[in-house]
């Protein structure tokens, strides 16, 4: 493969480390894999390892571990330790040491946040659901009884005995910060294992980054469900923790209007005045306390809560906007890069439609696509590329390109036997980690806001778009949606297929 041919996006965003080979410095790329259906959400791992089986064997322990403390720690699964315990009530009840780790963790937490963080909420959450279910807001009694459930003790540890006894029988769940502890305890299992030196995993859009080398973390927009949207930050992360909370991809829906899924279990009431909270750390589980607590507590209550954990910085975006950062904030920022090759903006030409006009902008495409979630835990997720072209069938723009192995790009084979799609592809942000709330497993959306791959907006007329799906070596897709741009709304469904499932072209109003 020639040089200038190889995909922008393994250009820029492989940023390497080193190793020496008697006198001959090797470089080490980051090795990039994806799953789905992994703790409920989408997975990223990329390694600095030696060689292929080095990091074969790594990725194998980080999912080894992932499994292992799912099965002490989830709230899903019926079988697991956790489950088992909250079922019965009163006895004193010796456990593992990692279940009694993490509700040591939730007792400290709740002190220190004032009873922010409480793993009892579970009982306002039902109360939510159920409201939601019968289309009308929880009743001021039910929020009462539910709150006054969740503010009793309920269980009650013995770490020299490594008992805990279960109070209660009302509702427990151990998400939020649990989840950064099974990242990092999956992150430092797979940099334990022989010839690796990095490890970056990301879970959902909490990540770890440990060992050498540093990661750059995308900051999403709470304000956009697009993959490929404008992040609202952009970070340089080396040996930290990172997470994200918001209310922005969950939630209920009662009344055709939407609240936040995060609850304060002090009132019951819903989360809404912070609509996003990022906090990077050293401990993936203070990264992850804070995150959750900084969507209840006000921005002044959450700066005096993150001065007492050492190293933590965050940033906030409040309902209206507004930011607020700590005051080292700035120090893990990085430069804004161009993404774009040189030559992308002389290959370009302006795309031509049927109509003079140039593209509304007040309207977007939006691409929600669907991949199958049948093969069970981790399973790989596909390379997919997302482009538009004109009527001339020339690449107009680039959308998006999901891949792991730069040497199996071929396997997407329209989109990489056209030189011009590989050399103006949008790049390095396709491979960036993004820190976000937490999304369902297997959903992506990228949007098309009617610029060409120079930033130019295009004429209005019409467009085809491609959404191409490939497995290494396996299954096979190719779709093509010919489009009208010309300011009135349109939907189009592309038929599923194996390795997409059901996509969905929006062409809609910018929400303001």
């Amino acid at each position: 493969m020639k040089p200038i041919l190889i995909c922008l996006s393994v250009v820029v965003a492989l940023a390497s480390s080193f190793a020496r080979v008697g006198s001959r410095a090797v470089e080490i790329p980051w090795r990039i894999s994806h799953y789905e259906n992994v703790l409920g959400t989408s997975m990223e791992l990329k390694l600095r390892a030696s060689s292929e089986e080095a990091a074969e064997h790594a990725e194998a322990e980080a999912l080894g571990e992932i499994k292992r403390l799912n099965g002490i720690l989830s709230g899903y699964d019926a079988t697991s330790e956790f489950s088992r315990w909250a079922a019965t009530q009163g006895e004193a009840m010796r456990i593992s040491p990692e279940l009694l780790q993490v509700l040591e963790l939730w007792d400290t937490w709740r002190e220190r946040t004032g009873g922010v963080l409480n793993p009892a909420v579970q009982s306002i959450t039902r109360v939510w659901s159920q409201a939601e279910a019968s289309g009308r807001m929880p009743s001021p009694s039910d929020l009462a009884a539910a709150v006054q459930n969740a503010s009793s003790p309920q269980w009650r540890l013995s770490a020299n005995l490594e008992t805990a006894a279960r109070l209660t029988g009302k509702p427990l769940m151990l998400n939020s910060f649990t989840k950064s502890y099974v990242v990092e305890h999956a992150a430092a299992a797979a940099l334990r294992s022989p010839g690796i030196s990095g490890v970056v995993l990301n879970i959902g859009g909490d990540l770890v980054v440990r060992g050498t080398g540093s990661d750059i973390v995308n900051l999403a927009d709470p304000r956009s469900s697009a993959e490929n949207s404008d992040p609202v930050d952009v970070l340089n992360v080396s040996d930290r923790a990172v997470a994200t909370s918001g209310n922005y991809r969950r939630g209920f829906l009662i009344g055709g209007q939407h609240y936040s899924h995060i609850l304060d279990p002090r009132t019951g009431q819903t989360a809404e005045a912070i609509i996003s909270a990022t906090v990077v750390a050293q401990h993936a589980v203070d990264a992850g306390a804070l995150a959750t607590a900084f969507c209840i507590l006000t921005p002044e209550k959450s700066r005096k809560l993150a001065a007492s954990v050492s190293g933590s910085e965050y940033m906030l975006i409040g309902k209206d906007g507004t930011r607020y950062q700590s005051a080292g904030w700035n120090t893990l920022q990085a430069p804004r890069v161009q993404y774009l090759l040189a030559q992308a903006g002389q290959q370009s030409k302006p795309a031509v439609g049927k109509d003079s006009g140039i593209w509304n902008a007040g309207y977007e495409l939006t691409i929600n696509l669907e991949i199958p979630q049948t093969q069970g835990f981790g399973a790989r997720r596909p390379y997919v590329a997302v482009w538009i072209e004109d009527k001339d069938k020339f690449p107009v723009r680039t959308l998006a390109v999901l891949f792991e192995k730069s040497r199996w790009l071929n396997e997407l084979r329209a989109w990489y036997r056209d030189d011009r799609l590989r050399a103006m592809s949008e790049g390095s942000e396709i491979l960036n980690s993004v820190t976000s709330a937490t999304r369902s497993p297997g959903k992506y959306a990228f949007k098309w806001d009617g610029k060409d791959n120079a930033g130019k907006p295009v004429k209005a007329g019409s467009y085809t778009v491609l959404l191409e799906a490939a497995r290494e070596h396996g299954g096979y897709s190719l779709d093509r949606r010919e489009m009208s741009f010309n300011g009135e709304p349109s939907q189009a469904q592309l038929p599923s297929s194996a390795e997409l499932g059901n996509v969905l072209l929006d062409y809609h109003k910018v929400a303001r």
